[in-house]
């Protein structure tokens, strides 16, 4: 598929990711926006106790060495070998890396 049908699957809430990542265990996923008060850091050293904030949707993906924010190559905009990842065995790779 896409990454116009992926970018749509991760608004459903779904994982997906590239057929060619080497890790079978990489996806990406949408992570919704919201609003809350800081209270431990590491925001919690940059602005006061109680500071609202307004967290933006974003993706992130998950990896073997954990989870960060991700942000898309041209090859990844262009490519046609994106896929819904069903399995619950890749978050678990997420929580529990396989590889220090």
């Amino acid at each position: 598929m896409t990454f116009g049908d992926a970018l749509e699957s991760l608004k459903l809430g779904m994982k997906v990711s590239r057929v060619w990542w080497p890790n079978e265990y990489d996806f990406i996923f949408l992570v919704p926006g919201s609003t809350f008060k800081t209270n431990h850091p590491p925001l919690l050293g940059i602005y006061p106790e109680g500071t609202q904030v307004n967290y933006r949707s974003h993706i992130d993906i998950c990896t073997n060495k954990g989870i960060v924010p991700w942000v898309c190559t041209q090859d990844d905009l262009l490519a046609d070998d994106w896929r819904i990842e069903d399995s619950t065995d890749t978050a678990a790779a997420c929580v529990l890396p396989m590889w220090d």
